[in-house]
């Protein structure tokens, strides 16, 4: 035993008999130091109950003898002894069960976070977590690697470092956006597209929410469907574009936005004997403007000139950056198409670097533009070379005056027609129309067209009037395979008695129109198209023409289009010959297709004869003063563009009768004289005459005129015929020409020759 114990048992014993001699809450507090004393000093409670009870048996009586009252008290002493032992033991044992509960707690927990932080890591997606004000509070090593910003310089606050300011503004985390795709720049400049998901979750300690998301990058993924979108633009661009022009007009535009170029520039050598043609789209610092006020004309520098003839000589799809060798361009040049006569330049507002992604794109696009560009090469010579047949077929080359013929090729299709027209001039001074439309397209139509046209015209030759020709080609068309349903209008102009003699086989009806008046429908003499029905007769229609009116035939496919009345089309037309009495044949068919045609093109062809029937006589009677010049210029102008008069006769001709006015103001009155002079214009189905007359008498003409008096000779040189008569009543001045035969084109430009494009 332990001295510490031996006085702790003493000290014990002596309380306990002095409370048991007269107990008082004093020796209870002194019982209850005594326990926690034995819990500092190490006492068991063994010792100390044993103590306890040999203590008591000391002072009791005999057994037989014991006091109740005295066990109480010393029971009452014991368990206050225990007191502070007991609220030791338990607040000891709840210590160490707390502080179990909490290191195994601690240990699970550092198990899973440790769990978590591999899990976490082990992620191929990038892994980040966000507070509810969008602060990125934790990413993963993938985060780092996918945006360049990892977890050392956590957080990352809004705006985020990788956030571009000039991208869609980031969807809210909170609203129902969970998964978006976003453009971010990489530290090291890269742009990268990044697929975001995210979820939102409450922390259960404070109630907070936050918003746990991953990030995978889809750039590649991106760019593809890019390039696929960009490469089905670039096709519908170009995709109903039937010329190079109109393949380089919008296929650069489409280019240059796309690739966000500020300039393309395609340079094309046609031919060895011609230089190369230019196409701008973008940045007009290639265009000179010419000093007449004439559109731009693009204009290269000798650089821009030695790399896109550097480049046409590259094999095909090669893309050369410029310059070349260095990590920054400023656009790239590439050869367009496989023939090696076109290149192609791109120039950026600023230099830039290239990337895979580009390269591929570019070539993508590029290849894209080649073959469209090498299909209007093909439909360009195809359709040439189908309209100089066509118009082989057609004919005649050369048309009576006054008269007009056009063919407007439908847009869509290559093949020839069966559309037709022809304009005989007959011995009796007559002449002989025939306009017609065979049933279907391609090389058997022309071929039943050509066989008709034939018989047409030699009928024509041989003295048949309009009805009599369709009942002729009745008979023929039965016999020519292909040939029945065809319409075909005939019809007989007489020019010197102002009369049309017309029959219809199911054909469009002829127009008319007269000096200032909308044209009407010449609905006579109509029947069953060719070979369709047995008919006794042709019959016949006869119509007057007056001085100055227009006669329009045509084919359907001027009047018959999808979603249009056909009604319509003819009140167009009508309308349109009400503004046209002053113009050439030649004008009036443009006016009249440029108001019909439809905004993709006609989709049939159309064959049209357009007939102008010689005007009034213009007679003008003016005061003979200079002033009145102006009025007898003007009205001459436009009666000779009434009588179709080519602009350029018409041009010497107003200059002729200029200067035989001017020598009747100038030369043949004194001042006591009344001044007049009469000009008078006539014209019959091969002439025109122009008579000048005045009252007064001419000054001779002087020996050497000088710079001046060549007005006789200027008239002299611009007619055929020129007489001069000085009578003593005045002095009258004839001039005359004769009317040229018309020259049909052998084929029309192709819409869309302007070679020079400039935006």
């Amino acid at each position: 035993m332990t001295a510490a114990l031996a006085a702790f048992r003493d000290a014990y014993a002596d309380a306990l008999r002095r409370h048991l001699d007269s107990p008082t809450q004093a020796g209870l507090a002194e019982g209850y130091e005594l326990g926690r004393r034995a819990l500092v000093e190490g006492v068991s409670l063994l010792d100390l109950t044993e103590n306890h009870f040999r203590v008591v048996q000391g002072a009791q009586q005999p057994a037989d003898e014991r006091d109740a009252k005295l066990d109480e008290t010393a029971l009452e002493f014991l368990l206050q002894t225990l007191a502070a032992l007991d609220i030791a033991t338990r607040g000891f044992l709840d210590g160490n069960r707390r502080y179990e509960q909490q290191r195994s707690r601690a240990d699970d927990l550092a198990g899973r976070d440790a769990f978590r932080t591999a899990l976490v890591e082990s992620l191929q997606d990038g892994f980040f977590v966000a507070d509810s004000h969008g602060t990125v509070v934790e990413v993963n090593s993938a985060f780092g690697a996918l945006t360049g910003y990892g977890a050392a310089d956590i957080p990352y606050p809004l705006p985020h470092p990788w956030a571009m300011p000039d991208s869609p503004r980031y969807p809210d985390l909170g609203t129902e956006a969970q998964r978006f795709v976003i453009p971010i720049q990489h530290r090291d400049g890269r742009i990268v597209w990044l697929a975001v998901s995210t979820s939102a979750l409450i922390k259960p300690e404070n109630n907070e929410q936050i918003f746990v998301g991953t990030i995978r990058d889809v750039t590649a993924e991106h760019d593809a469907q890019a390039r696929d979108q960009a490469a089905s633009r670039l096709a519908t661009a170009v995709g109903a574009a039937t010329s190079v022009v109109e393949v380089l007009a919008v296929g650069l535009d489409e280019l240059r936005r796309t690739v966000g170029a500020e300039t393309a520039v395609v340079e094309v050598w046609p031919s060895r004997n011609t230089g190369p043609e230019v196409y701008v789209s973008g940045d007009a610092q290639y265009s000179e403007q010419r000093s007449n006020g004439a559109p731009a004309t693009p204009v290269l520098d000798n650089r821009a000139q030695a790399l896109l003839d550097r480049a046409r000589r590259r094999p095909g799809r090669s893309l050369i950056a410029i310059p070349e060798g260095i990590e920054s361009s400023e656009g790239i040049v590439a050869p367009l198409g496989e023939t090696g006569d076109a290149a192609l330049w791109l120039r950026f507002a600023a230099p830039r670097a290239i990337s895979a992604a580009d390269w591929t794109l570019f070539s993508l696009l590029i290849g894209h533009l080649s073959l469209a560009v090498q299909r209007a090469r093909n439909f360009d010579q195809a359709r040439s070379t189908s309209l100089t047949l066509q118009r082989a077929m057609l004919g005649p080359i050369e048309l009576p005056p006054r008269f007009s013929v056009h063919y407007e090729p439908a847009l869509p299709p290559l093949e020839i027609g069966g559309d037709w027209y022809d304009v005989v001039p007959l011995r009796d001074g007559t002449i002989g129309i025939v306009v017609g439309d065979c049933v279907g397209r391609g090389l058997s139509a022309a071929v039943v067209m050509g066989q008709l046209r034939t018989a047409a015209k030699t009928l024509l030759l041989g003295g048949a009037g309009p009805g009599q020709l369709l009942a002729e080609l009745d008979t023929v068309a039965a016999r020519i395979p292909g040939a029945m349903c065809t319409t075909v209008c005939a019809a007989v102009l007489d020019p010197v008695r102002g009369l049309v003699r017309y029959s219809s086989a199911g054909h469009m009806p002829p127009i008319l129109a007269d000096v200032g008046t909308p044209g009407r429908l010449l609905e006579g003499g109509r029947a069953v198209p060719l070979a369709t029905f047995d008919t006794p007769r042709r019959p016949e229609a006869t119509t007057a023409l007056s001085p100055g009116s227009t006669l329009v035939l045509f084919t359907d496919g001027l009047v018959e289009q999808r979603g249009v009345d056909i009604d319509d089309s003819f009140a167009k037309i009508c309308a349109v010959l009400a503004d046209t009495g002053d113009r050439l044949p030649r004008e009036v068919a443009d006016a009249v297709l440029s108001r019909l045609r439809p905004a993709a093109g006609y989709d049939d062809d159309v064959a049209m004869v357009v007939y102008r029937q010689p005007p009034a006589p213009l007679r003008l009677d003016l005061p003979a003063t200079a002033d009145q010049l102006i009025a007898v210029r003007r009205s001459l102008k436009a009666w000779l563009a009434a009588a179709a008069v080519p602009h350029d006769l018409a041009s010497d001709l107003v200059a002729a009768a200029n200067e035989a006015s001017s020598n009747s103001i100038e030369h043949a009155y004194r001042d006591d004289e009344q001044r007049r002079v009469a000009l008078t214009a006539e014209c019959d189905t091969q002439s025109v005459v122009i008579v000048v007359t005045d009252t007064g008498t001419w000054k001779p003409r002087s020996a050497d005129p000088g710079h001046r008096g060549r007005g006789i000779d200027m008239m002299r040189a611009l007619t055929e015929e020129l007489e001069i008569d000085h009578t003593p009543t005045g002095t009258r001045v004839r001039m005359s020409i004769t009317l040229p035969a018309i020259k049909s084109p052998v084929a029309n430009p192709l819409r869309g020759t302007n070679r020079q494009i400039t935006r």
